[in-house]
């Protein structure tokens, strides 16, 4: 089944002044290099996908941590962005169920409004 929605957290779009950075650093000492592959890395080991009634949370790239969440358990989704995030399309999405923290929380994530909306057109359907 294709995904409805399957993304890893943004690398530049998230933070855009680290990312210069870093590429600066590559010309002035080659230490940006090393900087850029691990946050490459750590970005890619993340993943959110949104198949059918399940959103699908996996991280990690030698051991692994998943979690899957069922559109109907979920019952709001939180999303923030500062105004740079806004600028950029990208946000903070945290997940609640049935208490009070959050079941989840995904930072840098690209698209978050429409994350919010496909899941709440999915709860609605439930």
């Amino acid at each position: 089944m294709q995904p409805d929605y399957e993304a890893s957290p943004a690398m530049f779009r998230n933070h855009p002044l680290l990312f210069i950075g870093a590429v600066i650093l590559i010309a002035a000492f080659g230490l940006g290099i090393l900087i850029l592959l691990y946050w490459y890395i750590k970005v890619r080991s993340e993943r959110l996908t949104i198949t059918g009634d399940v959103l699908h949370y996996a991280r990690g790239i030698l051991s692994k941590s998943q979690i899957d969440l069922d559109m109907s358990e979920i019952r709001a989704v939180h999303v923030t962005q500062t105004f740079w995030q806004r600028v950029f399309g990208v946000g903070t999405l945290e997940f609640y169920t049935s208490g009070d923290l959050a079941e989840l929380t995904l930072q840098g994530m690209p698209d978050p409004n429409t994350v919010r909306d496909l899941v709440r057109k999915r709860t609605e359907a439930a």
